[in-house]
């Protein structure tokens, strides 16, 4: 049992598709999909802004079908937006209350049916924290499932204060949380990351020591090693040959080249909430690429942007009219 006060629909906007395949082939919008019920430890989320992942379109594709959910799927894992209708169980939320996170605890091992790019969606509690006062919805819908994976790699190789580290794809979703998350969080004392030519001044914005264009120089030739590689591209053959003796290497894409190991992030709101003080403190920030927030009438073309693979942080698709 649910209960509410507010006034949902049973019927909602949402993109969806009904079989794999590339997104300008099979996504479509449906003026009447059914809005999720809710199972007792959930809150209905009115969707605000949806951020949109790599994963989302390899997942359209099928990469994951053998640990997918049933078709039709609605895309989508992150969101921002506010809570109408709370489970019987749920106790931390309320109507009213502004939320975000990562709404599938593993992002392809039986993720939801039902994701963010839609008016509605429902969440577990333990996957939401409030959202960062000081953050537009588009803003915070663009954090959770990057800034979740940035953390979770950065602890899974024990990173710590006075750690060197090399970062690789330092201007994607995920690299520039890591940048931030490794000098403001943890204490790096030096973070060296890679990127194309017209990229090495964001870097160097977000912390980077030491930027690197990858265009004109092989980060692997450098004298100098690093304590952690975090391979934010899947260039785990390369990344190996930059770490010290004894260091650590973590790779989120491909396959992991001994001693790098991989990980698959799992979404978890405390995250969320023990990162927000940084946030809040203007320390870490969001970055949303310039060209990168899209209408929710034009998903086909947010999703066009994001498979160019040339995308300076995070993709969004807002609700906000």
């Amino acid at each position: 049992m649910a209960s509410s006060t507010a006034n949902v629909p049973s019927k909602m906007k949402a993109w969806f598709y009904g079989e794999y395949g590339k997104s300008s082939d099979v996504l479509k919008l449906d003026p009447d999909f059914a809005v999720p019920q809710l199972n007792d430890d959930q809150v209905l989320v009115k969707v605000l802004a949806a951020g949109i992942n790599p994963v989302d379109f390899k997942r359209m594709l099928g990469m994951a079908k053998a640990t997918d959910s049933p078709l039709p799927i609605i895309p989508g894992n992150d969101v921002a937006g506010v809570v109408v209708k709370v489970g019987s169980q749920v106790k931390k939320f309320k109507e009213g209350d502004e939320v975000y996170g990562d709404i599938n605890e593993k992002t392809v091992v039986h993720p939801k049916q039902f994701g963010t790019v839609a008016e509605y969606t429902a969440v577990e509690e333990k996957l939401l924290a409030f959202k960062p006062k000081n953050l537009s919805f588009v803003e915070a819908a663009g954090l959770p499932l990057a800034i979740e994976t940035a953390y979770e790699g950065l602890e899974e190789c024990e990173f710590s204060a006075g750690k060197s580290i090399l970062v690789l794809g330092g201007a994607g979703g995920v690299g520039t949380l890591i940048i931030q998350l490794a000098k403001h969080v943890y204490g790096a004392s030096k973070i060296a990351a890679t990127s194309s030519t017209g990229k090495l001044d964001l870097l160097k914005s977000l912390g980077a020591d030491l930027p690197i264009d990858y265009t004109k120089q092989k980060f692997e030739d450098l004298p100098e090693k690093f304590d952690v590689v975090y391979d934010a591209v899947g260039q785990c053959d390369r990344a190996v040959k930059a770490v010290k003796g004894g260091g650590r290497v973590v790779t989120i894409w491909g396959d992991a080249v001994p001693p790098a190991f991989r990980f698959s992030v799992t979404s978890n709101g405390a995250v969320l909430e023990k990162l927000n003080p940084f946030l809040e403190s203007g320390k870490v920030k969001p970055v949303i690429d310039p060209k990168g927030v899209f209408p929710f009438a034009q998903a086909h073309e947010a999703f066009a942007y994001l498979e160019t693979g040339r995308v300076t942080g995070k993709v969004v698709i807002s609700l906000i009219p």
